[in-house]
């Protein structure tokens, strides 16, 4: 393939899936709507169809025999969706305001999630212990995000209070009307055009890679995390700019949720991923260490501020330079 197919099939790839994510994401959103479940339970759904380009495209590196891409583009889309959808927010609105009892949940959840990712990019924990870890963490988490407010009574304060806030803060300050025929017609072949795009683009990426002399580990951490993570950081930015603190939070620890789950553990447990490399452990480390930092910056004043979101970018500058340097 000459450089300037791969870079149109590249190109092409990135639009079709952006723009199917896209569509995607809104008509899983009515479709929620329609069904009537929970805001907060809406928006892991949501998050999940937004992040659609970063799990196909993982899952379709590894596939292919890219391992080291696809595990890339995982791990580098957790550390650029901090970044990004929390950092770069945080900037561009002033700050992501959070209640505390939320954010412990939200923010326990993925260091939780997090670390057993971790360990299984390390090949410290096989893959079958890495996704029942991950399904430990998470079911409860789907389950209690799905309960309404009369539920809620039932459980204990500190549960009771971080799940109120949580729904309180997901509330949409815009009316979303419910699914017609049309938004469910639509999920299956939005589905289909992300999967197209992310294939084509890991194809044409490997392709120029190779022509250029760049590491699966660059291509898959750095360029394909950081472009198919674009939906996400529109959606987390508008969060924001609206004063929707949780649910920016919840867009992007979520989003890393599933890039674990979907992108990670699952064709691992079928396919298996080899060995990392040392540049794969540092970036797994950077993975857990953003997601840390980030969190305990927005629970020491109750919001990650304009200040703290550029030193959250500042670290990921950081770790590009390091990715790069040692690749």
């Amino acid at each position: 393939m000459s450089a300037l197919s791969a870079t149109l099939l590249f190109v092409g790839g990135l639009v079709l899936t952006i723009a199917a994510s896209l569509v995607l994401a809104r008509s899983l959103d009515r479709v929620g709507v329609r069904l009537g479940i929970s805001e907060a339970l809406l928006g892991i759904v949501t998050a999940i169809g937004a992040d659609a380009p970063e799990i196909s495209s993982a899952v379709v590196a590894i596939v292919a025999g890219h391992a080291d891409t696809g595990v890339g583009v995982v791990i580098g889309s957790n550390v650029f969706n901090i970044a990004a959808l929390l950092g770069l927010s945080a900037v561009v609105a002033g700050s992501v305001r959070i209640h505390k009892h939320g954010l412990i949940l939200n923010a326990g959840v993925a260091v939780a999630v997090a670390v057993a990712g971790a360990l299984l990019a390390l090949g410290w924990i096989p893959a079958g212990v890495a996704f029942a870890l991950t399904i430990l963490v998470l079911a409860p988490y789907v389950v209690l995000s799905s309960l309404r407010s009369d539920t809620l009574r039932r459980l204990p304060l500190g549960v009771r209070r971080a799940l109120a806030e949580e729904q309180s803060d997901a509330r949409r300050d815009e009316h979303v009307a419910p699914a017609t025929r049309v938004d469910a017609v639509l999920l299956v072949p939005s589905l289909a055009a992300v999967v197209g795009g992310a294939t084509a683009m890991v194809y044409a990426a490997q392709s120029l890679g190779d022509r250029w002399h760049l590491s699966d580990v660059v291509i898959g951490t750095i360029v394909l995390a950081a472009l198919t993570g674009i939906p996400n950081v529109l959606a987390a930015i508008r969060l924001a700019l609206h004063g929707r603190g949780a649910a920016c939070v919840s867009e992007s620890l979520n989003s890393n949720n599933a890039n674990i789950l979907i992108g990670l553990c699952v064709p691992a447990l079928i396919l298996g991923i080899g060995s990392a490399s040392g540049i794969e452990r540092f970036a797994a480390a950077a993975m857990v260490g953003m997601t840390l930092l980030a969190s305990a910056l927005a629970y020491r004043g109750g919001a990650l501020t304009r200040s703290d979101g550029l030193l959250v970018i500042a670290c990921y500058a950081v770790f590009v330079a390091v990715v790069v340097s040692a690749a």
